[in-house]
């Protein structure tokens, strides 16, 4: 089944670091398979394909962008680029991976698979209750059923995608911004191999009076390697202060630098991390950067490509 990805993609409200599940939830309109004048823009080459959660009955989708050689290597395996939030991530980082090799190799080719919101559900309501560990959410919402769908992504996404196209398991890395990053750190410290790669881009720690630190701390105790590399950032302006793209009330920068500073002080043989605070973002504007920065960090091109 092809299917085109449509990328009328609708704003949502404006948040701070307090709320920021709110603007990051953006929700793509449908897209139209029939050519028709005022018909809607889509992004050609790309795959929508269903894969249910049989668990909580929900309707998820996954969106595909395969190299622009794939069909020409069919020996080759690729590494994978999950990302969240993929109403919103998926076209964006696509467009940046296009755009950043246009002079010559700067990135290495990967397979991209964008993660849906659940159908039915608004993006907001949707990454609130996938995204975030714990129920303690900051309002009345649904929250705290990471774990859930951390188990339907190990079942039905890996399998699917790693069953249909040549993917290679060994390379798998997942993008997530905000309460994404939260999700990435969750699965980081709980199932750390399912992935090679995480990028925590502006991770939203301060969930549940930083829970998160108490899933590292528990973690620790009970390991002595953390096999990943890890890549992280925040906005410059993601820290509390009177500007008016501060935050009033979380300190993403402060809390980043904090969760590097323990992963470190562990000493774990097979974990690499880095980080970067981009001067001049804040968590609106940090995402396009961020992705531009760790798709370079994370899935460099080979010293021979191009040759």
């Amino acid at each position: 089944m092809k299917a085109l990805v449509s990328v009328a993609v609708l704003a949502a409200a404006l948040l701070t670091g307090a709320c920021g599940e709110r603007a990051d939830a953006q929700a793509a309109a449908p897209a139209s398979t029939a050519a028709s004048e005022g018909g809607p823009y889509v992004l050609t080459g790309t795959q929508v394909w269903s894969v249910p959660d049989p668990v909580s009955g929900r309707q998820y989708e996954v969106f595909v962008s395969l190299p622009a050689d794939y069909e020409a290597h069919p020996e080759r395996r690729y590494p994978v680029l999950y990302v969240t939030d993929a109403d919103y991530a998926f076209p964006v980082i696509r467009s940046i991976a296009r755009r950043v090799n246009l002079d010559g190799p700067v990135l290495e080719d990967f397979i991209l698979v964008g993660l849906s919101y659940a159908r039915g559900d608004s993006g907001a309501d949707s990454r609130r209750r996938d995204y975030t560990p714990t129920p303690n959410g900051p309002n009345k919402a649904v929250h705290g059923q990471g774990a859930a769908y951390q188990a339907y992504l190990k079942s039905q996404v890996l399998p699917f995608v790693e069953g249909r196209f040549r993917a290679d398991p060994a390379r798998r890395v997942l993008l997530g911004h905000s309460y994404g990053g939260l999700l990435g750190a969750q699965i980081l410290l709980t199932d750390p191999t399912l992935f090679h790669g995480y990028v925590l881009g502006s991770p939203s720690f301060w969930y549940d009076q930083r829970h998160v630190m108490k899933m590292e701390a528990a973690y620790a105790r009970a390991h002595r390697d953390l096999p990943a590399e890890v890549f992280m950032y925040v906005g410059g302006f993601e820290t509390i202060g009177p500007g008016p793209r501060q935050n009033r009330t979380n300190d993403l920068v402060g809390d980043m630098a904090a969760f590097e500073r323990v992963l470190k002080s562990r000493r774990y043989r097979g974990l690499h991390v880095r980080s970067v605070v981009l001067d001049g973002e804040d968590h609106l504007t940090v995402a396009p950067v961020g992705f531009t920065r760790a798709l370079m960090a994370v899935l460099p091109a080979k010293a021979d490509a191009g040759a």
